[in-house]
């Protein structure tokens, strides 16, 4: 079994081309895409990602099943993912060593959100913390710098910490009527 300082390796290669691709105009802007469909009588949501499938799901006290994380954990899951993954690139990049990488993320959330007498408490995620553990014979200046680099450039972790506009539209249709559409705006 190979260990993640060569991956490291194979890591920087992949980028050191990916820059070039992008210096030339051979990359550019892409779209991602992701959609979910509520499922029957579970309720459980199919989340499609590419040729990817994961389940979504709340936990039996809030009529859910359990079959998979809901959706506040798979954000929580996401940030991880990318807090690991841009470790990797720069760790790669900057050539500091890493013989182990993990990182946990946990965030508060409150179930009166929104219920009656608890209108002003927050529907969404708070508190969101997370702890990176690495393992690493690199000095204490090559980890801040790696730090601090994945602290500027971490997708995730700057589109939560510094918001975005999010745009919505609802789609109705009546069954019986699909002449009757409702483009409506959010």
């Amino acid at each position: 079994m190979t260990t993640l300082n060569e991956y490291l390796r194979q890591k920087r290669e992949a980028l050191l081309d990916r820059r070039a691709r992008v210096r030339t105009g051979e990359l550019g802007v892409v779209t991602l895409k992701a959609s979910a469909s509520a499922e029957g009588r579970s309720g459980v949501r199919r989340i499609r990602i590419r040729d990817f499938q994961v389940i979504s799901d709340s936990p039996p006290d809030f009529a859910g099943y359990n079959l998979g994380p809901s959706s506040p954990e798979l954000l929580l899951g996401a940030l991880s993912s990318c807090l690991t993954h841009t470790f990797l690139i720069h760790a790669s990049d900057q050539g500091v060593p890493l013989e182990s990488l993990h990182a946990e993320v946990s965030a508060t959330i409150d179930p009166r959100a929104g219920a009656e007498g608890h209108e002003d408490i927050p529907v969404y995620p708070q508190n969101i913390n997370y702890l990176v553990t690495l393992v690493s014979p690199a000095s204490t200046a090559d980890i801040a710098r790696l730090q601090a680099t994945v602290e500027k450039l971490c997708p995730i972790l700057n589109l939560l910490k510094r918001g975005n506009e999010v745009r919505g539209q609802l789609d109705h249709q009546q069954p019986g009527h699909p002449d009757q559409r409702r483009l409506m705006t959010v």
